[in-house]
């Protein structure tokens, strides 16, 4: 069969059979060029477009018939010239990956380097374990089946997941991000057409194109509807790529907030956990907090000072360490509290929907995070589509109690801020539009609203406008061991400020949460040292009792500051691990606990603290 190939250096013709690798009729087209190009920027379409192909990454390891092409099919490319000479490319690779027999005298490209970055990092076991779950939403038999017991009809047949009825029933504001996906998908990729794939998602860019090779000088001195950003409509988002935070243990929060309590100056944190299924909403996914981490910061009663590099530094080094506990970085968290001075612990109430949610500069602290932790996903264009980092505020609510209230910024905002379009106003629930320069461009940017006579409408962005529309809202809880159908039904709606969820959970990952300071709290009159340290674990550690010493040493900050003594080794502070984190009833952490009490490190340790004053 022969396929053709529509370029813009005109049509080439591939013969090739049905069993063939893409990626092999690809290498023969490369030959077929005059002029080098750079194979990393090959994008691949059934329609033509110069922006919306599929990188060629992502299908060369794809059979023809699997791609649906048949005998005098076009396909539409799009690449990038290379200034590499071809023949020195060509003499550089002496095979390729893809399995295909070629004349010893023919040239070979190197195909490698089509393979995306995203290949070093795989997708979220949560993202492949719903990708294989359909979500239907089942229904009872309703009064208006007039079928059998083993019938269906449009009463009682499942819904998709996301169902816009069924998320209105249950006042669940935004749907999950698999339901979306689902969605988008079986309307992009329509089994009947029988097509080539195509990726569902794509990440909105707002940055104008520097490099554009349209006929014209680069920004500012020139520009072209091909590198120009096209207007934005801002609108709510309407899914969710985190549907729920569950913190695994109240004592985390009390804890966190201690240091309000004591020093009545606000905090800052990071939260390290996991991501699990969240079952009160279909295809949802909630983020579980299992400890939270302090960086080095100055406090001060309405905000905080924190040295960049430092913390960098630092967070590289407990993300290392987490991730050998098989945690994430999942969040941030900070405090907003002011004491209402009334003398029975309540607090100013600041933040609600006269107010704002969170102020403009949280909101790009909040996009940034989010950019510096993307969310890797093989359906994108980019293999990544936003992000699951949130970003929790322990405030006062209505009632003038503490609360935490959990957000993620939308898509929009993620672009917006990547293109630095927007930055911080004065009024806090306001976010400036920055003027054009030299190497941002700024188009129009709209937002819907509904006005006065219930309608929507379209109004003009600038010079500010509202943050809610770059926010998604998140609910949040305790876990319980409750699993009862009502606990169920109350955990599947989005509770509003002051209220929180309620959900069945597993065991947490660390069993004691206190008694051991925290880092980097020595404002706080608290540090970590041997003296803190022989009086956390040195009874435990010298009597009889495993229980005791497990539930002592099941401990994130221990561990952290175990490990930065460097008395034991890299394997013993593993076996440390392994039984600091094995909590779950009838699992086996005696194994690994005694064979760590038995190395000399472990008995140097305990000398060294029973020898300190």
């Amino acid at each position: 069969m022969l396929v053709r190939f529509r370029s813009k250096d005109g049509m080439h013709r591939v013969s090739c059979e049905e069993s063939n690798l893409f990626g092999a009729l690809l290498e023969n087209l490369l030959t077929q060029l005059k002029e080098p190009i750079d194979v990393s920027s090959i994008k691949v379409s059934d329609k033509p477009g110069l922006n919306n192909g599929e990188p060629v990454g992502n299908i060369i390891e794809r059979t023809v018939r699997d791609l649906g092409l048949h005998h005098g099919d076009i396909v539409y490319i799009t690449y990038d010239k290379n200034s590499t000479d071809i023949n020195e490319t060509a003499a550089a690779v002496a095979t390729t990956h893809i399995s295909q027999q070629h004349d010893s005298n023919s040239q070979s490209v190197n195909i490698d380097s089509l393979k995306t970055n995203t290949n070093n990092s795989s997708e979220l076991p949560i993202d492949m374990e719903l990708e294989k779950e359909n979500g239907s939403i089942s229904r009872k038999r309703s009064p208006l089946c007039k079928h059998g017991d083993k019938g269906m009809c449009e009463y009682c047949s499942p819904l998709p997941p996301w169902d816009k009825s069924y998320h209105e029933e249950h006042n669940i504001k935004h749907i999950s991000f698999h339901s979306y996906l689902k969605r988008i998908n079986e309307a992009t990729n329509k089994k009947e057409n029988g097509s080539s794939y195509i990726a569902p998602l794509s990440e909105p860019n707002f940055k104008i194109d520097l490099h554009c090779t349209n006929g014209h000088e680069s920004w500012p001195r020139g520009i072209c509807s091909k590198c120009q950003p096209s207007a934005i409509t801002l609108q709510q988002q309407e899914f969710r790529m985190v549907d729920h935070v569950e913190f695994q243990n109240s004592a985390l929060i009390n804890n966190f907030i201690e240091a309000w309590r004591s020093t009545g100056m606000q905090r800052f944190a990071y939260m390290y956990g996991t991501y699990k299924k969240y079952d009160s909403t279909p295809l949802g996914i909630k983020a579980v907090v299992e400890a939270i981490y302090e960086p080095p910061q100055h406090d001060e009663q309405d905000g905080l000072t924190m040295d960049g590099e430092q913390v960098l530094k630092e967070m590289k080094e407990i993300d290392d360490l987490a991730s050998k506990m098989r945690l994430f970085r999942i969040g941030l968290m900070f405090t907003d509290l002011t004491d209402s001075g009334n003398g029975d612990g309540s607090v100013f109430c600041k933040r609600h929907k006269d107010s704002f949610f969170l102020s403009s500069f949280e909101v790009i602290m909040a996009a940034k995070h989010q950019l510096e932790h993307p969310n890797i996903c093989k359906f994108s264009e980019q293999n990544t589509f936003s992000s699951k980092f949130v970003t929790c505020v322990i405030s006062g609510n209505l009632e003038g109690n503490i609360d935490i209230s959990s957000y993620q910024v939308s898509t929009d905002a993620e672009a917006l801020i990547d293109a630095t379009m927007i930055s911080g106003s004065t009024h806090p629930s306001m976010a400036y539009i920055n003027e054009t320069t030299n190497k941002r461009y700024v188009p129009e940017i709209f937002y819907m609203k509904k006005n006065e006579y219930n309608l929507t409408v379209k109004e003009n962005a600038k010079p500010a406008f509202p943050n809610d529309y770059l926010l998604v809202s998140l609910s949040h809880g305790f876990p319980t061991t409750e699993s009862t159908e009502d606990t169920k039904q109350e955990s599947t709606e989005d509770k509003e400020v002051g209220e929180t969820a309620t959900i069945p959970s597993k065991p947490p990952m660390f069993i004691s949460k206190g008694g051991f300071p925290w880092a980097n709290r020595q404002a706080m009159g608290q540090s970590q040292d041997y003296q803190e340290l022989k009086k956390y674990i040195f009874q435990s550690a010298t009597s009889d009792n495993f229980n005791e010493l497990h539930e002592k040493i099941s401990n994130f900050h221990f561990l952290i500051y175990i490990h930065s003594l460097q008395i034991i080794n890299e394997e013993q502070w593993k076996l440390l691990v392994q039984a600091a984190t094995t909590t779950a009833p009838g699992e086996d952490y005696e194994t690994p606990l005694l064979q760590l009490i038995t190395t000399p490190e472990w008995q140097t340790l305990i000398m060294i603290l029973q020898e300190s004053s």
